[in-house]
């Protein structure tokens, strides 16, 4: 008895340390296939070990990686890239829009979000596998006991990287639904507002996921004339920064 449960525990172990990567830090730039520019707000994936990360607003990031990792970049509104990292001191990204330039006429191929969230969990299956690994008990012929492989989703490095890639795009498709629902369209036709007035009212007035996908057309408009009312009291005030945004711990 003594002996199998061992031989579990070294199994256990071997498991959850997994292989050991000689990553490091590489840094890279995205730009605008078209425009040249560089582009922020890009999400960075290395697709061999789960890892991600945000690049900066200069177009600037940096991601752990190793040789042979598959790195991939992806932006709303752009076509999603993949380099195979090859030792290179820089990664350069570049871009290209989904829309269709047609002079005097843009045409622009959007997708729903429906569509966006099917296709992520069509190209990052194994993400979505390693974040839900199902039942943590599993029945075999000598009876019921712990499921090896859920333990491991639980614990892993891979695993954790693996669902808050998953969160973010549960909170990618819901952005996309109140920005369906909760359009500019919308809020001109009901208030009149436009230019940086109906900008700042959109910011300061954003709806929740969850009122937003459970309201009616005719409860979004009512939300809309509602929060108008106040906005023509105090128009200009600014919203405030993203709190997440700021740091308690710089020096001034």
């Amino acid at each position: 008895m003594k002996t199998n449960l061992n031989i579990v525990l070294s199994m256990l172990l071997l498991f959850l340390c997994g292989p050991i990567y000689s990553q490091q830090k590489v840094e890279g730039l995205i730009f605008d296939k078209d425009t040249k520019q560089r582009i922020g707000r890009v999400l960075m994936i290395n697709k061999t070990s789960g890892a991600n990360v945000f690049n900066n607003s200069r177009g600037e990031f940096a991601l752990a990686m190793q040789r042979g990792d598959q790195i991939i970049a992806q932006k709303e509104h752009y076509f999603s890239d993949t380099l195979t990292y090859q030792g290179e001191k820089v990664l350069i990204f570049n871009l290209k829009k989904t829309s269709i330039y047609i002079d005097p006429v843009t045409v622009v191929a959007r997708k729903t979000p429906e569509q966006i969230l099917s296709d992520r969990r069509r190209d990052y299956d194994k993400a979505y596998k390693l974040a839900d690994p199902g039942s943590y008990l599993s029945v075999g012929p000598t009876g019921a006991g712990l499921s090896i492989n859920a333990i491991y989703s639980l614990f892993s490095k891979e695993a954790k990287n693996a669902r808050r890639l998953t969160k973010y795009f549960q909170k990618e498709y819901e952005e996309n639904i109140v920005d369906i629902r909760f359009s500019k369209e919308l809020i001109k036709g009901v208030t009149g507002l436009e230019g940086e007035p109906l900008d700042n009212f959109m910011v300061r007035y954003r709806p929740s996921y969850d009122f937003v996908s459970l309201a009616t057309h005719y409860q979004m408009v009512s939300y809309i004339k509602s929060k108008y009312e106040y906005f023509k009291f105090v128009p200009y005030i600014k919203p405030l920064p993203d709190l997440n945004n700021i740091d308690i711990n710089k020096e001034h």
